[in-house]
């Protein structure tokens, strides 16, 4: 009995090429401002850590500005997938919340936060990042404001809501960037969890009477 040939692998376009190239290099980039903070990321270290030569990095970003730029949109998205999923695992039960306040602070743990740190502080004195961070903070904040809003069935104090987890995100990334200092997980926690009381008396006050469950 004759075998069947066996198939050849599809060749990759040379445009899944460049996107798969580019998107290395976006990565990367995330991983140096993480690794190294804004200042040290340079693009000989992103072309290394990305395992592309310099003339494949600046084939596709002629600049340090070009890449951070287009890595402020990458790393928007990868946030927002981020919040989606995170948020999308929340449970309920009889404490709705302290599992919206719990899942907010693990939100905005781990190297896509410190990232967008880097970003936000660079972008103080950098007209073009601001220009840039400006037009993708929106999109990450609607998606955590998405996923909260399945508990809130109550279209017309849905706004109260918004605010409180504003508030909410304010209240933890103040703690978390001051902690950048000098980092201590355990002090940063006790801290969260201090402010946490205070947003749960907030928040029981403001949401008074809202049916917060999930069908």
């Amino acid at each position: 009995m004759t075998r069947p040939a066996p198939s050849k692998p599809l060749r990759r376009t040379q445009e899944q090429r460049s996107s798969e190239m580019r998107v290395r290099l976006l990565d990367a980039t995330i991983d140096c401002l993480v690794e190294y903070g804004y200042a040290g990321t340079t693009t000989p270290r992103v072309a290394e850590r990305a395992g592309v030569t310099r003339g494949a990095q600046v084939h596709h970003f002629g600049s340090k500005t070009d890449l951070v730029v287009a890595a402020i949109s990458h790393l928007a998205q990868r946030r927002t997938e981020a919040a989606m999923r995170e948020l999308g695992r929340v449970q309920v039960g009889g404490d709705p919340i302290g599992a919206m306040l719990d899942s907010l602070w693990t939100l905005h743990q781990g190297p896509l936060f410190i990232a967008a740190m880097e970003l936000w502080v660079a972008g103080r004195t950098d007209a073009v990042l601001a220009t840039e961070l400006e037009k993708v903070e929106p999109f990450v904040n609607n998606a955590v404001l998405m996923s909260v809003a399945q508990f809130v069935p109550d279209e017309l104090r849905r706004k109260e809501v918004r605010d409180f987890v504003y508030t909410a995100m304010d209240a933890l990334r103040g703690i978390l960037v001051s902690n950048f200092i000098s980092p201590d997980p355990e002090r940063a926690q006790r801290r969260w969890r201090r402010a946490s009381a205070h947003l749960r008396a907030a928040a029981e006050s403001l949401l008074a009477g809202l049916d917060l469950t999930v069908d």
